[in-house]
């Protein structure tokens, strides 16, 4: 598929018009439907706001009378942090689990813990612990294993237990050969229970088969949870008073930032001026909604859209539309990063530049309110980086190039556009973010380039038919299956998707070491791996727009919970 383009758009040197690849990408499925927004007047609002202030305390006196009580205590804090709202309470939970982990742990010197039998008790507590980064060790579970090594078949019955085990597996580092057995076998066992139960315990088996809690987005993981918790009859009345409240809360707030964001997208009017790009600034604010949804972060939330926003367009620039000439001076005059060099570029360009200009503004002016404008030069450098490996791969295409797997993937991950995002997000997080950190992320540590390998391999299994279909440069499929001679496409599926285990379990590494980056900088990059997984788990779900998709975004954007009398 190609189009003619007028001279007008073209630069000065070129040919009166050219030949160009276009992608035909759906439309928007949303049209206006975020771009006004009336919240609640300033009485409500406030009223709102007590109510969830008092519940906090409510909700932190039982939480603290329960230390006497270890298996009570683990059960509350599951709950708040399944209710999406452990963030009113962070100090409360790490120094309840640190206790918790001296008391049960500290004392054993093979880190084996305590002698309690019940596996819902022990997964839930590994698993609680060994995310908070506390040295855990798998043999906690070698306990529940029989004298032929296998797991024990009367735990069959023991559905919560065998749920809780499940949960826990997600996190397992390289070497835990107990925990990639109990994968399987808890897998089999709840595939076989889910007819049999009765709610709430079948949703949430059928929730976690399809979705485990680790990988998933934390608004959507609330949203589930909060109906599932409503349903169990021994729930916590203020913690379920407390999640409904503060979920539409702070959707309330989502709402304003998305209505802005899609004012200023309108404004820039990308749909007719680029018809040729993505119109997803929906799914790019649920993408950053997945990685941070806190109310205080709401600046920088919104900036971030607009990057990854950005950072779409440039990609299907470079990707589904751009010449090879108009693509190396695009590059350059990135990497020059000097507005007196917009009329070098074609129409199309500098519109897209002049907007990446302006956003870069905008964050060197959020940080001159911090006191850190500097800081900005890291986030050049990234978007820098970003373009250089997106003009390599658009290089290869053009010289009809499959590359080897390592070949591919050097280029790959920096143009998976994570390492991208996870250095702009770095310079909003405050006095954690030394010069130290961002050399580390600029050092390609293994933590972000696992990240970048989930993003890069689940793109590219997700999308990997259609890009074909319209002429898209080689994937990692093709890759594969031309390196190693593979001739089914599946095949090349199920190595990639062991490649993306692998990551997840680097991933998982780092929040155990004792050296690791502070817990925040972690967190952005496990939740920019919980977005890639919940978004192409079943297909490219960000550029073709499905029922999945959609509901999605209802759910966190739209919809508010239902309150209870």
């Amino acid at each position: 598929m190609s189009i003619l383009v007028s001279g007008a758009d073209l630069p000065q040197n070129s040919k009166p018009s050219v030949v160009r690849r276009t992608a035909n990408f759906p439309p928007s499925v949303w049209g206006d439907r975020f771009i006004n927004y009336t919240s609640d007047d300033e009485e409500t609002h406030a009223r709102r706001v007590r109510e969830v202030e008092e519940l906090i305390k409510e909700v932190r006196r039982e939480l603290l009378a329960s230390a006497c009580q270890p298996s009570q205590q683990l059960n509350l804090i599951d709950a708040l942090q399944r209710l999406g709202v452990a963030y009113h309470l962070d100090r409360e939970i790490q120094e309840a689990l640190e206790h918790m982990h001296a008391g049960y742990y500290d004392n054993k010197a093979d880190g084996s813990g305590d002698d309690d039998n019940d596996l819902y008790n022990v997964a839930l507590r590994f698993r609680l612990l060994r995310q908070q980064g506390l040295p855990v060790s798998c043999d906690v579970f070698n306990k529940f294993k029989d004298e032929k090594d296998n797991f024990k078949e009367s735990l069959s019955t023991n559905i919560p237990g065998i749920l809780a085990l499940y949960e826990a597996t997600h996190l397992r580092v390289h070497g835990e050969d107990i925990l990639d057995e109990a994968l399987a076998f808890t897998t089999t066992q709840l595939k076989s229970a889910a007819s049999h139960l009765s709610n709430p315990l079948a949703a949430q088996v059928n929730h976690a088969l399809k979705q485990p809690l680790h990988k998933g987005i934390p608004r959507l993981e609330a949203r589930h949870f909060i109906s599932v918790y409503q349903d169990d009859t021994s729930h916590k009345k203020a913690f379920l008073k407390l999640a409904i409240l503060d979920f539409n809360l702070v959707q309330s707030l989502h709402k304003q930032e998305l209505a802005e964001i899609t004012r200023w997208w309108k404004d820039l009017d990308f749909a007719t001026k680029l018809p040729f790009a993505r119109d997803r600034v929906v799914e790019c604010f649920l993408w950053i909604v997945a990685v941070d949804f806190e109310p205080r972060h709401s600046p920088e939330r919104k900036i971030l859209t607009k990057i990854i926003a950005m950072a779409s367009i440039i990609d299907d620039i470079y990707d589904a539309y751009g010449t090879l000439e108009e693509l190396e001076i695009f590059t350059e005059t990135i990497e020059r990063w000097e507005i007196s060099t917009i009329d070098q570029l074609p129409q199309y360009m500098q519109i897209c530049y002049g907007a990446l200009l302006d956003i870069f503004e905008e964050i060197e002016q959020e940080l001159a309110k911090q006191g850190r404008p500097y800081l900005v030069i890291y986030a050049k450098k990234a978007m820098k980086i970003l373009v250089r490996a997106y003009f390599n791969e658009a290089k290869s295409f053009n010289m009809k190039q499959i590359p080897t797997m390592e070949e591919y993937m050097e280029v790959a991950i920096p143009s998976s556009g994570y390492p991208m995002l996870i250095a702009v997000s770095f310079v909003f997080m405050g006095e954690i973010v030394t010069k130290e950190a961002f050399e580390w992320i600029f050092s390609n540590p293994k933590v972000i380039t696992a990240s970048a390998v989930i993003a890069r391999l689940m793109d590219d299994s997700g999308s990997h038919k259609f890009e074909q279909e319209r002429g898209h440069a080689a994937s990692a499929v093709e890759c594969y299956m031309n390196q190693y001679g593979v001739s089914e496409t599946q095949l090349a599926y199920e190595e990639l998707n062991r490649q993306v285990s692998n990551a997840w379990k680097d991933i998982n590494e780092e929040f155990t070491r004792t050296n690791a980056m502070p817990m925040p900088l972690l967190m952005c990059v496990l939740n920019l791996s919980r977005a890639i997984d919940v978004i192409y788990k079943n297909g490219d779900g960000y550029t073709r727009v499905g029922k999945e998709m959609r509901e999605n975004v209802a759910a966190v954007l739209i919809h508010p919970v239902p309150t209870i009398l």
